[in-house]
């Protein structure tokens, strides 16, 4: 239901209730605002997208990034927490490798199943709706990971929790992109997923400060945390725009555009002139990724997920193992290690914020791959005989496909339109779930029967095959308006 006099959706509808300073801000800005702008009957998405791409930062942007960041932060906590709660298990349960193996990847199969889920859902009941219902799932089965009794109970809890946070990132790139602007998008996107790194940084300094004095079940505890984010997602943050003029609902998306603008005239920002563009209202086909234009960005975006995340997690997640197993290190060292990683490559999501707009994608993806490729190889080459060899090739692969994985979330919402944008991106979330869940599965495999070599092998082989398909095939879209890029 909506009440147009009071400005308050219903869950289904818009998730967003607007606060009284926004409701007589959207009164008194009618005088100021242009006339396509107040409900008149011309009224359509191309105005409304022509306002969001006039649109300067404000602290509704500033906000947006804080709490859908939040989020993204505490999902790739949880995505990686078992990485470091697996010494301890392994040991405690007395786990083979095949079984390590499979726990680690279980939660990339339920997260494999959330993707799509919560992409159909988010196309359909909108982007924060979907937001909000994957995080109450990824936080109460969290709380219930903790609360597991043997290998059988944490494996079922982990596909379940994984519906959740396989939900929850794609989304959130898509809802982060749709109230950007084209100019400097990619700083804007980069900055918000600059938390997912955040999130695996601090998985891996809190496995090592709670783990080993605490114990395992705090860091499951640790991510139940987020469920209280739903209250704030459902209080402040509106609806994209994007979303609603393309599902036909142009009045809710004009008041929340409104209430932005009003934004930026009170903090003496100026609005330029609203320059259209077409923009093309059509309802989601799922046939349509395989059409037209969207036929090869799809394949070669998916390669790209698959490259990328076959090696983030067929290594992130199995070192602290490796490091205890194969190299006989300490808990406390085989969890310092992969930390001191993470904080490397912590840094890079900064870096790439920075310039990526400047060299644009399609380099920029091809050099990381490169150069994640390269240092893995090497390692082959030289044996990985040593714990601190194995630390410092891995540490340099893993600086540069980091880029790779936070820039992917800014990189596949901008090749589909609004109309399945969220869907798209999903799809191609379904490819991370699967290497992500590969990955862990084929370095247990190759350690059980080959060498600790044959893996970086493995590993290093994979994201050059990356840079090539990159540079042959990826379309560049820095600095352009989403709707020219994907009409």
């Amino acid at each position: 239901m909506v009440n147009k006099g009071e400005g308050t959706y219903s869950l289904t509808q818009c998730a967003f209730q607007e606060s009284p300073t926004m409701k007589s801000n959207s009164k008194d800005s009618q005088t100021n605002t242009p006339p396509s702008s107040q409900g008149e009957p011309n009224l359509n998405a191309a105005q409304i997208v022509a306002r969001i791409e006039r649109m300067p930062m404000t602290g509704f942007h500033v906000r947006a990034r804080l709490v859908v960041g939040t989020a993204t932060f505490f999902d790739a906590l949880d995505a990686l927490s078992i990485a470091y709660v697996m010494p301890v298990l392994a040991a405690l349960w007395q786990l083979a490798p095949a079984q390590i193996g499979a726990l680690i990847s279980i939660g990339f199969i339920g997260q494999l199943f959330g993707s799509i889920l919560f992409g159909w859902v988010a196309e359909r009941w909108g982007r924060i709706n979907a937001l909000m219902w994957s995080v109450v799932i990824f936080s109460v089965f969290s709380a219930l990971c903790a609360l597991a009794w043997d290998y059988n109970s944490l494996f079922a809890f982990r596909v379940l929790q994984g519906i959740g946070l396989g939900g929850e990132v794609p989304i959130a790139a898509a809802y982060i992109n749709e109230i950007s602007k084209a100019r400097g998008r990619g700083f804007f996107v980069m900055i918000y997923e600059f938390t997912f790194n955040v999130g695996l940084f601090f998985a891996a300094l809190l496995g090592n400060l709670i783990v080993p004095t605490l114990g395992w079940r705090v860091m499951f505890l640790i991510g139940a945390v987020p469920a209280i984010l739903v209250i704030i997602m459902r209080r402040d943050l509106p609806e994209s725009p994007r979303w609603l003029a393309n599902r036909g609902r142009l009045q809710q998306a004009d008041k929340i555009v409104r209430w932005i603008e009003d934004q930026a005239r009170q903090g003496g920002k100026e609005l330029p002139p609203v320059v259209i563009r077409p923009v093309a209202e059509r309802k989601l086909d799922w046939r349509e990724l395989f059409q037209g234009i969207y036929r090869r960005r799809t394949w070669v975006v998916w390669v790209m997920w698959v490259m990328t995340y076959f090696v983030t997690y067929g290594l992130m997640t199995w070192t602290p193992t490796l490091y205890s197993t194969v190299f006989k290190l300490s808990l406390q060292e085989s969890l310092l290690l992969p930390l001191m990683t993470l904080l490397i490559s912590v840094v890079t999501g900064l870096f790439v914020a920075f310039l990526i707009d400047r060299t644009g994608r399609r380099a920029w993806f091809t050099g990381a791959f490169l150069l994640t490729g390269i240092p893995l190889l090497i390692l082959a080459m030289l044996g990985a005989n040593s714990a601190m060899q194995v630390w410092l090739f891995v540490t340099v692969g893993a600086w540069f496909i980091s880029t790779n994985a936070g820039a992917l979330y800014l990189y596949t919402p901008e090749l589909y339109p609004t109309r399945m944008r969220a869907f798209g991106s999903s799809m191609a979330s379904v490819w991370v779930r699967v290497a992500s869940a590969i990955g862990p599965m084929v370095t247990g495999l190759i350690v059980a029967q080959y060498s600790l070599a044959t893996v970086f092998l493995v590993m290093g082989i994979v994201p050059l095959l990356g840079a090539i398909v990159t540079w042959r095939f990826a379309v560049e879209t820095s600095n352009q308006v989403l709707e020219d890029i994907s009409p």
